[in-house]
């Protein structure tokens, strides 16, 4: 008996000295080494980046985690509860332990081997998920329990109630229950049924074998257990749990609801951010306002679309996609991988089931036959196309398959089809549009477009697309790509040489020419796009007619030296403007959003602006970390820069005429590598003032805008009537063999520029110009952009008189003038009541000068 009791005892002092020291060792070394949890009161999440557009709506999202913090207060009480229900029926009453589940858990594990059932708390998963790894250790799981305590001891239940709700993964990128109630079933957690939420209370245990994507079955009988524990619990009444336990699951997954697809300039914002803050972007919850209009962005998605479309089809169909054997086909053959549910463009897959040839209506009801010259009514011809879910639709002949003539290359296409069965058949694989509430077949482009659109006033992007679909390719062609600008490019020619001195009724003569330029490489007998030569030409209608040998005339006139230090001044590059006569038929490489940039030049009466997206960046709390203050137009709180501007081009063409005069009239040395002051060094990128620079006169600007409208009004761009407005300018480009097509125009609110072209730089075949490709898509934008907003002529600037002339000489019209029209020009050149001059012929290249007899005169060049 005394060695029992002597046994006991000295196993009691082992134990006791046992105990006293682990909780020695616990107090002394454990406790201090866990984690503080001061910061879990304003836990920050991994919250993806969130691209927005000017009205606060989502555009994009960027980040390995779909997450969507959300208050306790704004959880609905019954989601709360099936979590409860399911997780931690104990929750609201326990210390962050609960001793009866943790030990039942540990006896398992000691008799059986095996652990089916969690000891673990709520609590205990957010100390978990927060501060520790995911290692099944024993020491893990005591740093587990210590947690929970000490988190219990310092944070409410509500508040940790919802750290566990917005930390916990949920299958299909979701993180917390917000993120996981739109991605299953697209609502906002208030929408949620008891049904819905107590399926999302099911996936926190195993989020792949409970999910209702996944494991529809399986996540039924998770779902139907949490009911019944909600209703033992007396969470819910009967009558809601019978009603929830016949909802059908009705889960689904769905993208992150954006208001327009926006990737490419999405992409454009994420890139920016990502160069300055690194990876810590796509977890710290930004937010990031843009200066996009999502519906706007929108409109220029399908505008750009319809046009790539519209250009296949006047070139010819491919082809289809493949075809199938239907006899093979038990099921939705886009669930049996058959056929790839793919959507491009806007543009999905479809498989031929029929086909629906025209057929007469009916017999004559007297059996006799149809009089003659009667047509026999018939049944319009179709085809109809299954698409995914067993959906069948019509599409038809007329409108909808008639244009797909066998395409043979970009001049040549095959007959015309006169049954759908020319272009189809059963078991065929193609691609189809929606569009104006039709089917239509279709081809996936090869050719390629961009649109860009900013607001003239402060440069803030409004639309921006980069190509026909992002996910079939990512360049961003309205940023990126340089392209030769062919006509478009010519205002800026036409406004240099009315500073340099001509009007707008200056004669240019519009005649064969060969130039013999070193520069060139070779011999250069420009043309006119009609190949005919119109002789004498008023500037103005020079450029509403793009005459491109009016254009080289004058750039040769007003030397290179001065035209590239002057289109300096729209933010044109200098190591992108070639220092040759090409130069004036946009024989430079651009990317649209520098044209765009270029034509807000004209758009706002002569200020050159910075284009922009980002307006601010909130960090994760709210907190706003950038704001962007764009320079703005403010007519007459600039800074005046334009006599240092023309200073600088004066003293460029005073060096090349020296130049000239001393190579014997050779054409000067390309001068971009000399020092020379230039109008383009003018640190634009860097303003002092919050005010946009003039770069061109209020004067300039106003005959410019007047010349660009006439454009549109009778020139190259007269589909833009169609807009029915007054207000509206532009220019038409197209470049050699039609590799190029381009539209640039405006009014004083919107500025738009649209490019047309293959990424490799072939012809788009005969007849695709600036005005067929790129001015449809132009217009279908601006029929929106503009809609709602006034027409504004601007006033005419003080410095300009209106003048009528004589259309063929350009000089002030007299009573015996047959043809006459009205002219606007600067005070200093309008032509004179008595115009008395005499006339001498040079000995270079033909010109012929007008020398005035009075110095106030205007010099007129005819070439």
């Amino acid at each position: 008996m005394k060695k029992l009791v002597k046994i006991v005892s000295w196993l009691f002092a082992v134990g006791s000295i046992v105990l006293i020291a682990g909780v020695f060792y616990i107090y002394a070394v454990m406790v201090p080494s866990l984690p503080s949890i001061e910061h879990l009161e304003d836990a920050q999440y991994q919250v993806p980046l969130r691209v927005y557009d000017q009205n606060e709506i989502l555009l994009a999202e960027f980040g390995e985690h779909r997450r969507i913090p959300v208050r306790f207060d704004k959880i609905p009480r019954y989601l709360i509860d099936a979590v409860v229900a399911v997780e931690d029926d104990q929750f609201w009453t326990h210390h962050g332990i609960n001793f009866f589940a943790l030990g039942a858990a540990a006896w398992e594990l000691v008799t059986t081997g095996k652990k089916t059932r969690g000891g673990s708390t709520i609590t205990m998963q957010v100390a978990r998920n927060f501060f520790l790894s995911p290692d099944k250790t024993y020491r893990r799981k005591f740093n587990e329990i210590l947690l929970a305590l000490k988190i219990e001891g310092e944070l409410s239940k509500e508040k940790i109630m919802e750290l566990y709700l917005n930390k916990i993964f949920l299958g299909h990128r979701a993180y917390g229950i917000s993120a996981a109630s739109q991605v299953y079933y697209d609502k906002n957690l208030e929408d949620l049924t008891l049904a819905q939420a107590a399926m999302i209370a099911g996936l926190p245990k195993a989020p792949s074998k409970y999910n209702p994507i996944a494991n529809p079955e399986r996540a039924l009988i998770r779902r139907n257990y949490i009911l019944s524990r909600m209703r033992i619990l007396n969470y819910i009444d009967e009558e809601e749990f019978k009603t929830a336990l016949n909802e059908p699951v009705t889960a689904e997954l769905y993208a992150t609801r954006t208001i327009a697809n926006a990737q490419y300039v999405s992409e454009l914002v994420r890139a920016q951010l990502f160069e300055q803050y690194g990876d810590e972007v796509y977890k710290a919850g930004l937010k990031v306002y843009t200066t996009i209009d999502g519906e706007l962005q929108q409109i220029a998605n399908d505008a750009l679309r319809r046009a790539l479309l519209d250009y296949n089809r006047r070139h010819g169909y491919r082809g289809v996609v493949d075809n199938i054997d239907l006899a093979d086909v038990t099921d939705d053959p886009f669930e049996e991988d058959l056929v790839t549910d793919e959507r491009i463009g806007g543009l999905r897959k479809g498989i031929v089931v029929s086909i629906n040839e025209a057929v007469p209506v009916s017999p004559p009801v007297d059996g006799g036959e149809i009089p003659e010259g009667e047509e026999v009514p018939m049944t319009p011809a179709s085809a109809t196309v299954m698409i995914s879910n067993f959906e069948q639709i019509e599409v038809p002949f007329v409108g909808g398959i008639d244009w797909a003539a066998k395409f043979i290359d970009v001049d040549n296409k095959g007959d015309e089809p006169q049954l759908v069965g020319d272009v189809l058949a059963v078991g065929d694989v193609i691609w189809l549009e929606r569009r104006d509430g039709q089917w239509l077949l279709a081809d996936v482009p090869r050719i390629e477009g961009a649109l860009v659109s900013i607001n003239p006033s402060n440069g803030g992007i409004q639309a921006m697309v980069g190509g026909f679909d992002y996910f079939k390719n990512k360049f961003n062609r309205a940023t990126q790509a340089r392209r030769q600008p062919g006509s478009n490019f010519k205002p800026f020619i036409y406004s240099a040489a009315l500073e340099r001195g001509y009007t707008a009724a200056s004669i240019i003569n519009d005649a064969p020419v060969v130039f013999d330029d070193d520069s060139l490489e070779a011999t250069w007998r420009p043309e006119n796009y009609s190949g005919r030569f119109y002789g004498p030409t008023r500037l103005r209608e020079a450029l509403v007619k793009s005459r491109n040998l009016v254009s080289i005339r004058i750039l040769q006139s007003m030397g290179l030296r001065y035209a590239i230090n002057y289109i300096q001044r729209f933010g044109f590059d200098r190591e992108h403007l070639p220092y040759d006569l090409s130069l004036a038929l946009g024989s430079g490489t651009f990317s649209p959003l520098q044209m765009v940039r270029g034509y807000a030049v004209f758009s706002n009466g002569g200020y050159l602006i910075n284009p922009y997206v980002i307006n601010r960046v909130e960090s994760g709390t709210g907190e706003v970390i950038f704001q962007n203050n764009p320079m703005t137009v403010c007519q007459g709180c600039e800074s005046d820069n334009l006599d240092a501007l023309t200073a600088a081009d004066n003293a460029a063409a005073e060096v090349e005429a020296v130049a000239l005069e001393s190579d014997d009239a050779e054409t000067p040395a390309d001068p971009s590598g000399e020092t020379l002051t230039v109008a383009g060094g003018i640190a634009y990128d860097e303003p002092a003032s919050q005010y946009a620079p003039r770069v061109i006169s209020a004067q300039n600007a106003y005959i410019m805008r007047s010349m660009l409208r006439e454009v549109v009004q009778r020139g190259t761009a007269v589909r833009a009537k169609v807009l029915g407005r007054d207000d509206i300018g532009g220019k038409t480009g197209t470049t050699n063999d039609q590799i190029d097509a381009w539209f640039s125009g405006y009014n004083d609110q919107v500025v738009t520029t649209t490019w047309v072209g293959f990424d490799n730089q072939r012809s788009m075949g005969n007849g695709e110009t600036g005005s067929r490709a790129a001015l449809p898509m132009w217009i279908d934008y601006m029929r929106h952009a503009l809609d709602g907003r006034p027409e504004n002529l601007l006033e005419q600037p003080p410095g300009l008189v209106t003048i009528r002339i004589d259309a063929e000489t350009g000089e002030r019209a007299g009573v015996d003038t047959r043809a006459s029209l009205f002219e606007v020009f600067r005070v200093d050149n309008a032509p004179r009541e008595v115009a008395v001059v005499k006339s001498t012929t040079t000995d270079s290249g033909g010109f012929i000068v007008t020398v005035p007899e009075r110095e106030e005169e205007i010099v007129e060049d005819i070439f």
